[in-house]
């Protein structure tokens, strides 16, 4: 279904020479020089630049919201996709500060909105099912919301962005995500569960709970090749696309889709949290490469994301002990980004500045 190419790394030396060789000592600018030389791998060697920056926000509503794993229901959702709409909400007011392009897409949630023009409905039901008594998501859905999530992603870089912000919406979906880093990492539960929206240490011990009978109803199904996989995996390992439609949401499987063609076409993703993060887990255990195409904009406060960058091979750029979600931290991000071409670009070398030095 995707087609996704390694970074081509023949260029490396050559943006590395020039990063070393600006009026600075070498490493001085320390994790800018790495982002430097990530976009300068995507985006090319010769001035390379960040156009139309679009921050794409999936919503959907979650089976297990009904189990009470949240601080609110489900109707939350549709509420806050309005507030998006209207422009109320932090990822509204950070995307304005920073020039970011924002859409808003409707994967599936129980309170259906009025048509909007930042609102995209590619509505896959209206609620997943519970994943501790069936499978979240049919196959049926989950080939529709990758090729969906590939759709809008691909819509927007045809419009000239090369650079897309990837958030969520969608009460429940931090027990999901923890199920799936559970299940695709081999970590224990109590390192993949946190307090999510904020709730107390009862509601904790629950989502710990429906997640363990989620593993045990499906524990001879992750690794199977029932859902039609395009490979089997080996060594009994579980299968993403199977995790995800029997662990998933309709927004983390457009996530996914999005994330997939945005690596596809060779453009920078930037991870959010912790719900995007378990999406860019399954994306890479789908297809490895899509790991050099992305940027994690931050380490959030949920217990099990600093363990989930560690599978990712990820050091986040910004820790602000953010948890809010919503693609909070793309926005976020940017500026430091844009900083890093900026020096990148613009700063003199050496030999322009008439400076001669020992490097080491």
């Amino acid at each position: 279904m995707f087609n996704i190419k390694p970074l081509a790394t023949l260029s490396k030396i050559d943006i590395e020479h020039t990063i070393n060789n600006k009026t600075k000592p070498v490493g001085s600018l320390g994790k800018l020089e790495e982002l430097a030389m990530q976009l300068a791998l995507i985006l090319g060697a010769n001035n390379p630049q960040l156009t139309k920056p679009t921050q794409l926000v999936f919503a959907g509503d979650h089976g297990v919201s009904e189990l009470g794993v949240s601080i609110a229901g489900a109707e939350v959702t549709g509420l806050m996709v309005a507030n998006f709409c209207h422009g109320g909400a932090a990822i509204n007011v950070f995307c304005t500060q920073n020039d970011m392009a924002l859409q808003v897409i409707d994967c599936g949630t129980v309170a259906e909105q009025p048509n909007h023009d930042m609102l995209i409905k590619q509505r896959l039901g209206s609620m997943t099912k519970p994943f501790n008594t069936q499978s979240a998501l049919t196959l049926e859905q989950t080939n529709q919301g990758l090729e969906q999530g590939a759709k809008i992603a691909q819509e927007i870089m045809n419009n000239g962005s090369n650079i897309i912000g990837i958030g969520e919406m969608g009460i429940g979906n931090t027990t999901s995500a923890a199920a799936i880093m559970h299940v695709l990492t081999g970590h224990e539960i109590d390192l993949c569960v946190g307090q999510g929206t904020g709730v107390d240490e009862i509601t904790v011990q629950r989502k710990k709970e429906i997640i363990k009978q989620a593993t045990l109803l499906h524990k001879d199904n992750f690794s199977e090749n029932s859902l039609n996989q395009d490979k089997q995996p080996e060594d009994n390992q579980p299968n993403a696309k199977t995790v995800l439609t029997l662990l998933g949401g309709f927004e983390i499987a457009q996530m996914v889709g999005a994330m997939l063609a945005i690596a596809q076409a060779q453009k920078v993703i930037i991870v959010d949290g912790f719900i995007s993060s378990a999406a860019a887990l399954i994306a890479c255990k789908m297809a490895p490469h899509a790991r050099d195409y992305m940027i994690f904009s931050h380490c959030s406060k949920e217990l099990g994301h600093q363990l989930m960058l560690k599978e990712l091979n990820a050091s986040a750029v910004l820790d602000l002990n953010l948890r809010l979600g919503e693609g909070s931290g793309c926005p976020l991000v940017l500026p430091l980004l844009k900083s890093a071409l900026a020096f990148y670009n613009n700063m003199a070398s050496f030999e322009q500045a008439n400076i001669t030095v020992e490097q080491p």
